[in-house]
């Protein structure tokens, strides 16, 4: 439901700001540290679980600002996998999806970035209704903390891949990565961080320049720029050769290897030129190839190759020494696939 509230998120605030906040009313400068601590690493839910701040403190504290955690008005587990899909609902009460995902080597979680988004890719849900606003920071930080406290586990891995293009939200991308990375805070490695984009070459080569180490993957989906366009509207933009530029040129600053995502769509990239035209692109930058038989979304009318096609386009790719796994789909029986619980629910 939404609210009139006009506090401002105190989650905005890096480690710096909430030392300057705790200074102009007063305090004593080790309260910085402890209000930093409930708010990134215990991840309290409002101010009134932070029982060692001063009641005086607390009051203050509330009148200016909001430290709740989203609400998860919606939560989905897979009986295949334990995949688990939370529908969040935003102080303004719009809808946002996150999923959490376990595997041998931890917990990974993938957020939202944007609410709705404007790429308008053919196979996405996401992009159905357009978008309709960015994400804060603080928006994305709640997202892994309110997981982390309704799971009760570490989170080790984050995917920036659910709901919005992240490098369309830039400012506010990097602002999250820098604070959920922050060793006084959540402390998660850059490099167990994923930032997935369609292909916007000014971020990518601005990202290059951040000196984060996170790992970048590249919504492709179609090695040819024709096909591309039909797929993926950004594709008018930036050609592939531009893209190209942009991700060796990203690879060369920060050492991150990339890894491309292919969905695989019957009978639009799925030809054995498709798989060639793929594996001359990757073989020679070493990027990691992600295949994705599309999610089916009732509105696009794609579908997904039969198994055996899968594994034959694969092939292909790993003959022409091509690093590439199918991904497991994860979430199938809990509308896994970006957009999808949200749209239901609008």
């Amino acid at each position: 439901m939404s609210t009139k509230d006009s506090r401002r998120n105190i989650r905005e605030l890096d480690y710096e700001g909430i030392k300057a906040l705790v200074e102009s009313l007063g305090e004593k400068s080790f309260r910085a540290k402890q209000l930093y601590d409930w708010l990134h690493v215990k991840c309290a839910d409002g101010f009134g679980e932070m029982t060692d701040l001063s009641l005086s403190l607390r009051q203050k504290l509330e009148a200016a600002y909001d430290a709740s955690l989203p609400e998860a008005v919606k939560i989905q587990e897979s009986k295949l996998d334990g995949t688990k899909k939370y529908l969040f609902a935003l102080k303004d009460g719009q809808l946002i999806e996150a999923v959490k995902m376990e595997y041998h080597h931890g917990v990974s979680v993938c957020i939202s970035t944007q609410v709705g988004c404007r790429m308008g890719c053919a196979f996405c849900a996401s992009t159905l209704g357009g978008l309709v606003r960015n994400l804060s920071r603080a928006e994305m930080l709640s997202e892994i903390y309110a997981i982390t406290r309704l799971e009760g586990k570490r989170i080790s891995n984050i995917v920036m891949m659910g709901i919005g293009e992240p490098l369309d939200n830039y400012d506010e991308a990097v602002a999250f990565l820098h604070m959920i990375s922050d060793e006084r805070g959540m402390n998660i490695s850059p490099r167990n961080i994923t930032i997935s984009t369609c292909g916007l070459v000014p971020g990518i080569m601005k990202l290059a320049e951040e000196k984060l180490p996170v790992t970048l993957a590249l919504s492709l989906h179609a090695a040819d720029d024709e096909k591309r366009k039909k797929i993926m509207p950004v594709a008018k933009s930036y050609s592939i050769a531009e893209l190209m530029e942009a991700c060796d040129s990203y690879f060369e600053k920060t050492g991150r290897r990339i890894s491309f995502e292919y969905a695989l769509i019957k009978g639009e990239n799925d030809s054995d030129e498709d798989a060639a035209r793929l594996a001359g692109l990757a073989a020679k930058r070493r990027v990691h190839v992600n295949l994705i038989p599309v999610n089916p979304v009732t509105e696009r009318g794609l579908t997904q190759p039969d198994g055996a096609a899968v594994r034959a386009f694969l092939k292909k790719l790993q003959d022409k020494n091509v690093t590439a796994t199918v991904r497991r789909e994860l979430g199938r029986d809990i509308d896994g696939a970006c957009g999808q619980l949200r749209r239901k629910s609008l």
